[in-house]
């Protein structure tokens, strides 16, 4: 994964902290880690990281398979509450500002400076952002996560609960291999990834025939360009034998008459030579330029299809906002849909829920599903008080809002466009945020969608520079990185080096999400 500005690379820095420590000492402190507790390991799913508790819960198609305490944001740069995704992994991270100092088995969650690593726990929040792991559970965690996992940070801890499939997921699938009910994740995941290598080459092919059929139409089209000026000093002969002649005047001799009339035929037959020629080579041109317009819109279809093949390797991620009233879709950290959406009561809030895919049922296209709310009263959420923050270490997660969660997706009205989109390929890991909140400025490229809890202590991301903060509106912003996108796309066309870049890195295996 790509750094994505100079300003990412130096607010990782920033949530080292103070008591920022080596590599050795992460080893050697681990207090706390008696109380991490594994189950038997499986997939994750998604990580609930509670700042009361200051306790990461990390949860699979089993339930709660990892528990460990943190430390995250000391007063002033707080971790923020919100819904993120791991968006990058890096075993043996190190700080640019704080002399080099060693954040093991780093998994960002910001672009700006947030994430999860390996560090020192005394007890309290101390970091300047990130969420600190103690050593072996963080390196066991890097193990087992993959990128896009969702990670939750609520103010106080909630447990997901077991939910019925989201109706906008229940939609008969338009691809095939779905429909046979019987392909494991794993099989699914191996015939999606047959399925989008095929396409690439396909669309490697199409690139190339464009190539050919490009060039071939630039010849046609200088040749026919070389006939037009055989065509035009042709005529321009002839107007000059006619300008001479005329010029000479009448003549007596029957030799002169009979000279004069053939210099001026002579001129004449080479006009008519050079016209047929030049409509002969228009012909041609115009033909290969035919030829390769229908090329590029091969092409172009080829590279869709390789793009959405790509895509359906990857979880769908939807998102819905009620602050903005629209509906948004990314696969693999890029937007591919968004358009309005319709709930009922708009005035009235929903509450925030993240939907998680867990696995595959009996029945095709029906999964397990499981739904956290980020308040334990999703609609009646208690302001946040600096007065009540006082740590809850042993206090038990609440179920989340299963009852509210149900209501929100009911006041949901779907377009049937934003429904086919989401029902191409259903993975596990897949979700769905439904929430009163927008986009975060965070969500751009090469993220999955943030989101920020207002009315909670948002310094981590506060003190890290105003230039994220200062972007487009959340429609433009998807919008703008879609034009970019098929813009970025199209001139590597025109290079027919597309798919080139696209193969440097294809289709890597996916590990969880």
């Amino acid at each position: 994964m790509r750094l994505t500005s100079t300003l990412a690379i130096l607010g990782m820095a920033a949530c080292i902290g103070v008591n920022g420590i080596s590599s050795a000492n992460a080893r050697s402190h681990r207090s706390g880690e008696r109380h991490a507790q594994s189950r038997a390991a499986g997939t994750p799913r998604l990580a609930v990281i509670a700042l009361a508790q200051q306790r990461i819960s990390i949860y699979g198609e089993s339930g709660k398979i990892l528990e460990a305490p943190v430390s995250t944001g000391t007063t002033g740069r707080e971790t923020p509450a919100g819904i993120y995704s791991i968006l990058q992994k890096e075993e043996e991270h190190h700080s640019n500002l704080y002399d080099d100092a060693s954040m093991p088995y780093m998994e960002r969650l910001t672009w700006t400076g947030i994430a999860m690593h390996a560090g020192a726990l005394p007890g309290y929040p101390a970091s300047h952002g990130c969420t600190r792991l103690p050593y072996d559970f963080a390196q066991q965690l890097y193990q087992l996560s993959g990128l896009g996992m969702r990670v939750v940070i609520v103010r106080e801890d909630i447990a997901p609960v077991e939910i019925e499939q989201p109706a906008m997921f229940t939609q008969p699938h338009t691809f095939p291999l779905q429909m046979t009910g019987q392909l494991t994740e794993a099989e699914l995941r191996a015939q999606l990834r047959t399925i989008a290598e095929a396409k690439l080459a396909e669309a490697q092919a199409a690139t190339k025939r464009e190539l050919e059929a490009r060039t071939a139409a630039a010849k046609k089209a200088a040749e026919a360009e070389l006939a037009v000026k055989s065509l035009e000093a042709a005529e321009a002969s002839l107007a000059r034998t006619e300008s001479e002649l005329e010029a000479a005047g009448p003549v007596q001799e029957t030799a002169d008459t009979s000279g004069r009339e053939k210099r001026l035929e002579g001129a004449k037959v080479q006009l008519e030579a050079a016209e047929m020629q030049a409509q002969a080579k228009m012909d041609a041109a115009a033909l290969a330029r035919q030829d390769a317009m229908a090329a590029r819109a091969v092409m172009n279809r080829a590279a869709d299809a390789a793009e959405t093949a790509w895509q359906n390797t990857k979880p769908v991620s939807v998102f819905i906002s009620r602050k903005t009233q629209r509906l948004y879709i990314r696969k693999g950290n890029a937007p591919v849909f968004e358009s309005p959406v319709t709930i009922r009561d708009p005035g009235r809030p929903v509450g925030t829920f993240v939907f998680t895919a867990l696995n595959y049922k009996a029945a095709p296209g029906r999964m397990r599903w499981i739904a956290v709310s980020l308040y334990k009263n999703a609609t009646d959420i208690e302001p946040y008080s600096e007065a009540k923050r006082a740590l809850k270490k042993h206090g038990h997660a609440k179920s989340a809002d299963v009852a509210a969660a149900r209501l929100a997706l009911n006041r949901l009205t779907i377009p049937q466009e934003a429904v086919r989109r989401i029902s191409e390929v259903l993975l596990p890991g897949s979700s769905l945020i439904v929430s009163d909140e927008g986009l975060s400025s965070e969500t751009g490229k090469d993220t999955d969608f943030v989101v920020f809890m207002s009315g909670e202590p948002q310094g981590g991301i506060a003190n890290r520079g105003t230039a994220v903060a200062q972007q487009d509106a959340p429609g433009d912003r998807e919008r703008s990185h879609r034009q970019k996108r098929k813009t970025s796309q199209s001139r590597a066309y025109a290079r027919g080096g597309m798919w080139r870049s696209r193969a440097a890195t294809p289709f890597l295996p996916i590990f969880g999400f």
